[in-house]
C-alpha cells in the first residue's frame, strides 16, 4: 500500500474537498487541507513462515485547518472516528483490514506562521498483501 493510496481513501470520507488531500507534503498550505506523510517505519517482525498476509503501513495525518482551535479540533475528530472505524475497506485494488491509532486522541501541534490551528493523527494501515 502506498502513501497516495492512503490519501485518495481520506480523500473520499468527505471531511473536505478531495484537492485539498495531499500526500507526502502540503505544497501552498491552504486553509482547511489535510497532509498525509510517512511515518518512521516500525522494526520489521518475525512470522512464521516466509510470507505474512499482511503489512502495515505507519502514518501521520495533518489536519491543517482553520483560524478557529474549535473548528479543528471538532473536524479533527470527525477524521479520527472514521479512521478508528474502518474495517474491511478496499483502496485501489488494495484491501485495508483495519487501522490502529496510536493516541487517544489528535495530537494538537498548535498553530502555523499564519495563525492556523493544526492537529495530527498518528496510526498504522493494517492492509493485506
Amino acid at each position: 500500500m502506498l502513501l497516495a493510496d492512503i490519501r485518495d481513501y481520506i480523500g473520499t470520507l468527505g471531511i473536505t474537498d478531495d484537492e485539498k488531500v495531499y500526500s507526502g507534503m502540503l505544497p501552498v498550505k491552504e486553509e482547511k487541507s489535510i497532509g498525509v506523510y510517512h511515518q518512521k517505519p516500525r522494526p520489521k517482525t518475525d512470522s512464521v513462515g516466509s510470507n505474512t498476509s499482511y503489512g502495515i503501513k505507519p502514518v501521520s495525518i495533518l489536519v491543517h485547518w482553520s483560524a478557529s482551535q474549535r473548528e479543528t479540533e471538532k473536524v479533527s475528530n470527525e477524521l479520527y472516528e472514521k479512521l478508528e472505524s474502518c474495517r474491511n475497506v478496499i483502496i485501489n485494488d488494495k484491501k485495508l483490514k483495519f487501522t490502529k491509532l496510536a493516541h487517544e486522541e489528535p495530537i494538537d501541534v498548535g498553530i502555523d506562521a499564519n495563525g492556523i490551528f493544526e492537529m495530527v493523527i498518528e496510526l498504522e494501515f493494517y492492509y493485506e498483501k
